[in-house]
């Protein structure tokens, strides 16, 4: 397929097309003219191949904002600025889980206009794996552990709605039986150590005076247990526990620089959390060094058939001692239930999801003082910290983006505005034809703010999405999609987009045996 001069300068120059479509078109162009070679080379041989792909976005919409669910839970490659879009050119090499030896890696460049960073090297990594022990270095998109990230709102610990976590992770990353149990029990876990990459994002973007921070490091471990054998009997049972602290880096406020230690020893606290030294903030001395939260996961599974099942889930947060331990009960928390449906042309999958935060174990004040000796633990304020920046990257929350990310802070806080949320959540999609794919969200949730600074009045918020996608057969490799979406309510007001994304993938052979 070839393209002329002519094609092109009427896409570009067409003056009724928006600028940001005609962006989209001529990307979509471009990769067409130049992919037909490696698509040769593709369908000759697959072995020892590398995987590409090349994508163009484009978001057009009204409203203060781009609407909810085309910004977020898209590993940070969205943008609250209206009309905006990307230009995204990636290479793989994925790993051969069915050998025992086998080793990844990846590169992923972004740069469009008017998303938070205008270039990103959104992926960047290498990976191994041993039998089923595996390492990964570098920035690679991670998803929440049991949810759907097609139809879900998200992890509350891990979602895929920030950019990747530069870092060094080690583990099972997939479950591994135990020895002799006969498939009846299985494992995986891992240990991360990294650097938040936003230092001088957060410079730039902040109120003059306003906290921020630079050179803070990341933690994260997880460990889950797998219970059943769906061979034999359909039920099966999941549980474990993901933890994360942000430590060492500074902070800055109002003229004032608080350093953070970043030792051995921290490192050690960080993977064991312990109360900070006399090296740390006043305010950590009393309590656990670093930013340390996580999440609990319990999950239950019937799975009668391979083509279908439900699955019921409960993930609890935890910002400290009291609510990791069964001190103040497990109010909070994100309940959900998923059914994958039985071969049809309608729908697939259906998600249903309630969150709740709005105890966070009551509204007391948390430290003892000297006029109240007693620690009531209590006030514990999710995603936010007295020190470091909050459970965010490059200002978009690390959790659920149902608890409204920083970015929209109209005074360019990065402190999350409202954390005591209730929200209902349901995505469903389906595949009414071998091409053609859809998923539809629909949110709502009403905000009370924190207990330190509540909100005025309960603030509402409603966002849809609908998106189709596109991939013919007769172009291989070659896929359309086309979304809408609709925000209304008080929290973040009223928005109308859409979507358009075109892109190309395939692969290429990196082995010496000659073309026949």
């Amino acid at each position: 397929m070839t393209h002329s001069p002519q094609m092109i300068s009427k896409v570009f120059f067409y003056p009724d097309l928006p600028a940001v479509i005609r962006r989209t078109c001529l990307s979509a162009i471009l990769f067409s003219t130049s992919l037909n070679g490696f698509a040769e080379v593709c369908k000759l041989e697959k072995q020892d191949s590398l995987e590409y792909l090349l994508e163009t976005r484009a978001t057009f919409s009204g409203g203060d904002y781009t609407p909810f669910w085309l910004v977020s839970n898209l590993q940070g490659l969205g943008s609250i600025e209206k009309n905006n879009g990307f230009v995204r050119g990636a290479i793989f090499k994925k790993m051969d889980k069915s050998q025992r030896f086998s080793w990844g890696a990846g590169l992923d460049l972004v740069g469009g206009w008017n998303l938070t960073a205008p270039f990103s090297i959104h992926q960047a990594y290498a990976e191994v794996k041993y039998r089923s022990i595996g390492v990964l270095l570098g920035s690679k998109e991670i998803w929440g552990e049991f949810n759907n990230p097609e139809i879900s709102s998200g992890n509350l610990f891990y979602s895929g709605n920030a950019m990747p976590v530069p870092q060094l992770r080690a583990g099972i990353f997939d479950y591994a039986d135990f020895w002799g149990a006969k498939g009846w029990f299985a494992v995986k876990g891992y240990i991360a150590y990294g650097m938040f990459s936003d230092s001088n994002w957060q410079k730039s973007w902040v109120a003059p005076d306003s906290k921020h921070t630079s050179d803070v490091l990341y933690h994260s471990k997880g460990l889950w247990i797998r219970g059943g054998n769906t061979n034999v009997f359909p039920l099966q049972g999941e549980i474990g526990i993901e933890m994360a602290t942000q430590f060492g880096g500074k902070s800055y406020k109002d003229g004032q620089i608080v350093k953070m230690p970043h030792g051995f020893k921290d490192w050690l606290k960080a993977l064991f959390p312990t109360y900070g030294k006399r090296d740390t903030f006043n305010g950590e001395q009393t309590t656990i060094e670093g930013n340390m939260l996580g999440a609990y996961n319990i999950v239950m599974s019937w799975l009668p058939e391979a083509d279908w099942g439900i699955k019921a889930y409960y993930e609890h947060y935890f910002e400290d001692q009291s609510q990791m331990t069964f001190e103040y009960g497990w109010k909070d928390g994100l309940y959900g239930i998923e059914a994958q449906l039985p071969a049809n042309r309608i729908v697939s999958s259906v998600v249903y999801e309630y969150l709740y935060t709005k105890d966070q174990t009551g509204a007391v004040n948390h430290d003892s003082t000297s006029e109240i000796p007693e620690q009531i633990s209590g006030r514990d304020n999710y995603y936010n910290h007295s020190v470091y920046q909050g459970w965010q990257h490059w200002g978009m929350g690390i959790g659920n983006p149902l608890v409204l990310s920083p970015i929209y802070n109209s005074d360019r806080s990065l402190s999350f505005r409202t954390t005591r949320v209730e929200a209902h959540h349901l995505g469903f999609s389906g595949n009414p034809t071998p091409e053609i794919n859809y998923r539809v969200l629909l949110s709502y949730s009403r905000n009370w703010g924190t207990y330190a600074y509540p909100l005025p009045e309960i603030e509402d918020n409603f966002n849809s999405l609908v998106e189709i996608s596109w991939k013919p057969s007769k172009f291989d490799g070659w896929y359309l999609k086309g979304a809408l979406a609709f925000d209304s309510g008080d929290l973040i007001g009223k928005s109308f987009g859409g979507m358009i994304t075109i892109g190309k993938t395939g692969c290429f052979s990196v082995s010496k045996k000659k073309r026949k």
